[in-house]
């Protein structure tokens, strides 16, 4: 058994700008890990394989296509691929989430 936290995993870099850890990475599955302060958020993209988001902490908002849903702990949320998405964090101190990537 291995076990680890997401603070003992480096900040990938990446073009939003965010803390983002890749705390996970299989030829199946990867799983990043983010972190969005009070204002911060992704950028407008699209990916070429179905996620899912679980939120950890805090509220925030998920955009996806044309609909944009306040999100809070514990839901999850499918965005199917080449689907503009991004998450977004107006107003809590902290708003982490998992991002799972369903690789084929």
């Amino acid at each position: 058994m291995k076990i680890t936290s997401y603070k003992d995993f480096e900040t990938s870099k990446n073009p939003h700008g965010v803390d983002a850890r890749i705390i996970f990475n299989s030829d199946a599955v990867q799983v990043v890990h983010i972190s969005l302060g009070k204002g911060e958020g992704l950028k407008l993209h699209t990916t070429p394989i179905d996620v899912f988001f679980y939120i950890l902490e805090g509220e925030g908002y998920l955009e996806i296509g044309e609909e944009t849903q306040k999100v809070s702990k514990d839901m999850l949320i499918d965005s199917p691929k080449d689907i503009p998405h991004r998450p977004f964090n107006e107003d809590s101190e902290i708003f982490r989430f998992l991002v799972v990537k369903l690789k084929k």
